[in-house]
């Protein structure tokens, strides 16, 4: 099993997507995440009651980062991150509760 996958998910957020992507994104998927405006990270979504969210669509669920250690104290309750293909936004994740206290301001 990936290593990134066996982790307890750093973050709860709400996830919604602007229509970017001509798929839906499903469970699983691995976006950048811009965290801090110089630092963008990967980290895996994990949607609670479905397998898949529409290009468009809106869904609660988490987000499981890389290298959570690299940028610490630096996500609260209300930060919104872009979520990337490259440098296309794809939308915003909206953060509802910080899990992982490395990353909790």
């Amino acid at each position: 099993m990936d290593s990134i996958m066996a982790r307890t998910p750093d973050v709860e957020v709400t996830f919604r997507f602007n229509g970017t992507r001509r798929t839906p994104a499903a469970d699983g998927y691995r976006p950048a995440h811009r965290v801090r405006e110089d630092y963008l990270t990967t980290g895996v979504h994990h949607y609670f009651g479905v397998s898949e969210v529409a290009p468009d669509g809106i869904v609660r669920g988490t987000i499981t980062f890389i290298t959570p250690e690299a940028y610490p104290a630096i996500l609260w309750v209300g930060k919104e991150i872009p979520i990337q293909e490259g440098e296309r936004v794809m939308g915003i994740a909206t953060i509802e509760k910080v899990l992982n206290p490395i990353l909790d301001t």
